[in-house]
């Protein structure tokens, strides 16, 4: 009986581990073309196809992009509508629902962006650079997680469950930080109605209305308010997101649940996963991406940009993650994961240096200049890969170490049974 409890609880983590590996393959492939596509004979048709103009009418309102912000305004915020749905399940039901279980992973997380954002300031002092700052504080979940899956066995259950708080503590951060510092000129109207529409999600949500369209009809007008209120428009997939129902249903109440897996909060998140995961990222990393190499963009603020970002996230984000999970423990704030060390936990602190998707995404409000926006992108991708292939070696190390001292896993290091959702 144990035992099925037990999967019960493991299995959703399991299968969203083993989608974002999949997902991080065909990310890591995305990005891989549109390098080479912005580096070939063909490097002009890649420019214009993301410029090419994409118009929506509806009678005398008309909404008018290039491709590329269709993509990183309208796609991505369904990326960040299923990051809200994440931290919300989280909170409620998973691994940040209690303070001690979320001690660890929140210090991790906000030294992990502190310190990478240091380190940038720390070489990025031309003040067309200092923008920049935001772009090595974010982690790619997908890109992490992938990596981190490849080494099976070798990495604990543990080790998963944690690099997965941390980052979603992570996108939160990042999320914050483009709220706050990546904002236009704000538009009061818009802001009013976004505001009134938010609400509107909230109270329906207290009235027991558990029906998606409601709140997809909701969230679609309030992504159009703010994207005209001047804020960016992808944080109204994360406003919605809260609103979104996960308890059981009011017949159910007598159970005690708060959480059930054909809430409409499970049943969105899981709908949207294979979507996010094959569609919207890929889509992304094919648009974003691409940087034509030896451009010329090496004058003194590109310069500037692209060592800050490598050194922000090869070095600031495993030493800003180290120290503050050091700094939680030896407090007595938390505890390591079981059979998780700090050689692993080093590791996973370089797998967080993989930045990627959120990177780039920071990284495009950062940079108006499209030489700039090459130099970030050209620091971004670098180092994403330093990061994988550090954190990597560290974590084969440390396991090749545990297996050379103890021959076989003592009772101490047995997997954790943690309460995921």
């Amino acid at each position: 009986m144990a035992e099925k409890v037990f999967r019960a609880l493991v299995s959703p983590f399991v299968a969203f581990t083993r989608m974002e590996a999949a997902g991080g393959v065909l990310l890591m492939a995305s990005a891989a073309f549109a390098l080479i596509w912005s580096n070939s004979a063909w490097a002009a048709s890649y420019v214009a196809l993301w410029q090419t103009p994409v118009s929506v009418e509806v009678g005398g309102f008309v909404l008018d992009k290039a491709l590329l912000l269709w993509i990183n305004d309208g796609l991505m915020a369904v990326f960040f509508l299923l990051i809200g749905l994440e931290i919300k399940r989280e909170v409620v039901a998973g691994e940040l629902n209690s303070l001690r279980k979320a001690a660890l992973p929140v210090a991790a997380a906000v030294g992990g962006m502190l310190v990478p954002a240091a380190a940038y300031l720390m070489v990025a002092r031309d003040p067309t650079a200092v923008a920049g700052w935001g772009v090595p504080v974010a982690t790619d979940i997908a890109f992490a997680l992938g990596v981190l899956l490849l080494l099976g066995s070798r990495a604990p259950l543990a080790l998963k469950v944690f690099l997965t708080a941390v980052a979603i503590v992570d996108d939160l951060g990042a999320i914050m930080v483009i709220s706050l510092f990546y904002t236009a000129a704000l538009d009061t109207t818009a802001l009013l109605a976004a505001g009134g529409l938010f609400v509107l999600a909230v109270l329906g949500n207290r009235a027991g209305i558990r029906a998606i369209p409601f709140y997809g009809l909701v969230g679609a007008a309030l992504w159009l308010a703010v994207l005209k209120s001047g804020v960016h428009a992808t944080v109204a997939g994360v406003l919605i997101a809260t609103t979104i129902p996960m308890g059981v249903g009011r017949n159910d109440e007598e159970t005690g649940e708060h959480d059930h897996p054909e809430s409409p909060l499970h049943m969105l998140e899981h709908g949207l996963h294979p979507w996010v995961a094959f569609v919207v990222l890929p889509v992304f990393a094919l648009a974003n991406a691409g940087v034509a190499l030896g451009g010329g963009t090496a004058d003194a603020a590109g310069m500037q940009i692209t060592l800050g970002i490598v050194l922000g996230l090869v070095l600031g984000k495993p030493l800003g993650i180290l120290a503050t999970s050091w700094i939680a423990v030896r407090a007595g704030w938390a505890d390591l994961p079981e059979g998780v060390n700090w050689r692993q936990l080093t590791g996973v602190g370089s797998l967080c240096g993989i930045g990627f998707t959120m990177s780039l995404f920071i990284g495009g409000l950062a940079f108006a200049d499209p030489a700039l926006l090459d130099a970030a992108k050209m620091g971004i991708l670098g180092a994403s890969l330093i990061s994988a292939l550090v954190g990597t070696d560290l974590l084969l190390t440390a396991s090749q170490r545990s297996e050379a001292t103890s021959g076989a896993p003592k009772k101490s290091e047995a997997l954790p049974q943690p309460s995921v959702s």
